[in-house]
């Protein structure tokens, strides 16, 4: 798979991968280029108060209202993704990354943002993959590549996100989303 063909598109975790935040987990991919990938994990949400890391924002993020672990980079800054209407104007601080997703500067008040956005939700941290190192995974059978739907980024339901995704796809695919979360328990 060529470098870009996954930027917007969603990386789904095989049953192989079955430790850490990577286990089930469904991954936004945010760029990925010649030199490297970045992405969040759209399934993880940690329990922890927004408002505790930013204050201010808390009140402003969809439900599930927690910060969610973006993955295992960086996990001591906070990324925020914000879903905008249409090709028109875009909130202060932000940049669009790609169809209606764009990544805000958590700087930027937010008063300012939520008049303009569809939804907002905060990571800790992001996944990260060196040069050659994300092809190389997706060559190995480590990750599902599929297209992403709006609702993804911002799902209510982030606990079933994993099967929901794989059961939606229209090929044999859509069977692992049956596959035991413990193999050995079946």
């Amino acid at each position: 798979m060529t470098a870009d063909r996954t930027t917007g598109r969603l990386l789904v975790s095989t049953p192989q991968l079955d430790d850490g935040v990577f286990h089930r987990s469904v991954i936004l991919m945010l760029q990925h280029g010649d030199d490297g990938a970045q992405g969040v994990v759209l399934n993880k949400p940690l329990g922890a108060e927004v408002d505790a890391v930013l204050p201010g924002w808390g009140e402003h993020i969809a439900v599930p209202q927690t910060l969610f672990q973006g993955g295992p980079v960086q996990v001591d800054s906070a990324l925020g993704l914000v879903t905008v209407a249409g090709d028109d104007g875009l909130p202060p601080g932000s940049q669009r990354l790609f169809g209606s997703v764009a990544i805000i500067d958590l700087d930027t008040p937010p008063l300012l943002v939520m008049p303009e956005v569809g939804g907002l939700r905060i990571f800790a941290g992001y996944a990260g993959w060196s040069e050659g190192q994300l092809e190389s995974e997706l060559r190995r059978g480590s990750w599902y590549v599929v297209d992403s739907t709006p609702g993804d980024l911002l799902t209510a339901d982030p606990a079933h996100l994993w099967e929901q995704v794989l059961r939606r796809q229209r090929s044999e695919l859509a069977f692992v989303a049956l596959y035991p979360p413990d193999p050995e328990l079946n």
